[in-house]
């Protein structure tokens, strides 16, 4: 196996990375936009989503077994099919994007995230009165598929189409559980075939995988000590923070 050669920066920046997976699967709404951001500025922009993608998966399996029986079905196989469609949008634009301006997009897909996050968050009443029609979830659904294909970051997106139909919380993680996990999986053959996927990241991610382990755990013991919205709130502005640096650096 070969282990990427990194500095010591890097290897810490890696392994913070890998614990915001295991920090956001583990009730830290959002830590996952900064996973992206960490892993951008370990590896290049347009490489990291494809080593983020199977530490994710590590994640949704651990939420799936945890919330599994919360889930509401329909609301998946609602936004499901047009994620599909967004997937393979993205999955096509991801080759014709020159990968020099890769991480600006990604700074700017996750700085949206950012803003569609501090407003559910923090504004939840702007969204009392969107429709819960078809369209919505069809529009959700494809931009989910979009921004996880392009930059593993349609967390936000997917949580504001399902408090805006009034999914109480457990009922919330389990059915954003069960959606990752799918789509998710679906990018695997994809992320392969762009070249993403390949032996030296999938080494790196076993290297890495414990870490996500170990931020679910320190996930469920922070949850009950340290108060949420203070924490997101800390996280929204540091993750804009780098979001920004990405597109200006």
């Amino acid at each position: 196996m070969h282990i990427p050669e990194l500095t010591h920066t890097q290897w810490l920046l890696a392994m913070l990375a890998a614990l915001c997976v295991g920090l956001g699967k583990s009730g830290f709404g959002g830590v996952g936009m900064f996973t992206v951001l960490l892993m951008a500025e370990v590896k290049p922009a347009y490489e990291s989503t494809g080593i983020v993608l199977p530490l994710l998966i590590c994640g949704d399996i651990f939420a799936v077994s945890a919330f599994r029986k919360h889930a509401k079905w329909p609301y998946i196989w609602k936004t499901l099919p047009p994620a599909l469609v967004g997937i393979c949008i993205g999955y096509f634009l991801m080759p014709h994007i020159p990968k020099e301006t890769f991480r600006p997009v990604i700074g700017w897909i996750v700085l949206l995230m950012v803003m569609l996050q501090y407003l559910r968050q923090f504004r939840p009443a702007i969204f009392q009165n969107i429709p819960h029609t078809r369209w919505f979830a069809w529009l959700m659904g494809t931009w989910s598929g979009v921004t996880t294909m392009m930059a593993n970051a349609a967390g936000p997106v997917m949580a504001l189409y399902l408090l805006a139909v009034n999914l109480p919380k457990y009922e919330l993680v389990g059915t954003s559980a069960w959606f990752f996990l799918i789509i998710n999986l679906t990018k695997v053959p994809l992320s392969s075939h762009l070249g993403l996927i390949n032996k030296e990241s999938l080494t790196f991610n076993l290297v890495l995988v414990p870490l996500v382990l170990a931020g679910i755990f320190l996930g469920r013991m922070l949850i009950r000590h340290v108060p949420q919205k203070l924490f997101e709130q800390i996280l929204l502005f540091s993750a804009a923070a780098v979001s920004i640096r990405l597109i200006l650096f």
